[in-house]
């Protein structure tokens, strides 16, 4: 069985990545994700005009917010029940309903948002052949968590995509063995149908619930099943911000 932990000092580090639309897009490009997908800011996930402005469907969300003291309880909690015993999920191959990988590279948690939005249900569609991220979910899918964890340490193609967007942001970015306290989750349309929450510091993929099958990831539904729960925790804080994968503007 595979355990969670948070990366250690000694593990591999990233430079953060911004929570930047076009930055991500960029990456996602670079890496081999059709440019027909996108990512686009969401400014309101309760507000049906603004969220009108998305494309839909929406292939998946990535919400970035603040890892607070009630955050951490409430995921040590769950985290709990989910795998009593330390043990943690060890899934593979093509049978499983998401692809999800843990997370190992400290500072790493948006590329890896990214990665769970990309492999993970229609997008996964938009991987072309032959390039670096084709490549990697190939070799990544057979293995277990924690040999995809060490297949991500050791991509160059990977990180050097990653480093080159990450000097791209509007702001300047922290160095990569900064503590940074802005987290990353994606949630995503299983091939199951169901909402899944993809986060790799978590003991595994965590299956929030039933979708229909015309309900994407911004469905009010799907909303009501996990991104939101997330806004009740961390609203108070302005750092919380969301942005989704879908079709692209140009």
């Amino acid at each position: 069985m595979s355990t969670t932990t948070d990366p250690s000092s000694q593990a591999p580090a990233f430079v953060p990545l911004e929570a930047n639309p076009e930055l991500m897009t960029n990456l996602l490009h670079t890496l081999g994700l059709s440019r027909s997908l996108a990512v686009h800011d969401v400014y309101s996930l309760t507000e049906p005009s603004l969220l009108a402005f998305i494309p839909r469907p929406a292939h998946a969300l990535l919400l970035v917010f603040p890892v607070s003291a009630a955050y951490e309880s409430h995921r040590l909690a769950e985290d709990a029940t989910v795998a009593p015993g330390g043990g943690g999920y060890d899934g593979r191959g093509e049978d499983e309903p998401v692809v999800w990988f843990r997370q190992t590279i400290r500072n790493a948690c948006g590329l890896i948002g990214l990665l769970h939005a990309a492999a993970n249900g229609e997008a996964r569609r938009a991987v072309e052949p032959g390039t670096p991220l084709d490549r990697l979910l190939a070799a990544a899918v057979p293995l277990g968590p924690d040999e995809r964890a060490r297949l991500l340490e050791r991509d160059p193609a990977l990180a050097a995509a990653h480093q080159s967007a990450a000097e791209q942001g509007d702001t300047t970015a922290p160095a990569a063995t900064d503590d940074v306290d802005l987290h990353y989750v994606c949630f995503v349309k299983g091939r199951d149908g169901a909402l899944w929450e993809l986060d790799g510091r978590r003991k595994g993929p965590l299956r929030r619930g039933d979708l229909d099958s015309s309900e994407d990831v911004l469905s009010e539904k799907a909303l009501a099943l996990g991104p939101l729960k997330f806004l009740e925790r961390e609203a108070a804080d302005l750092r919380f911000s969301c942005v989704a994968l879908a079709r692209s503007l140009d």
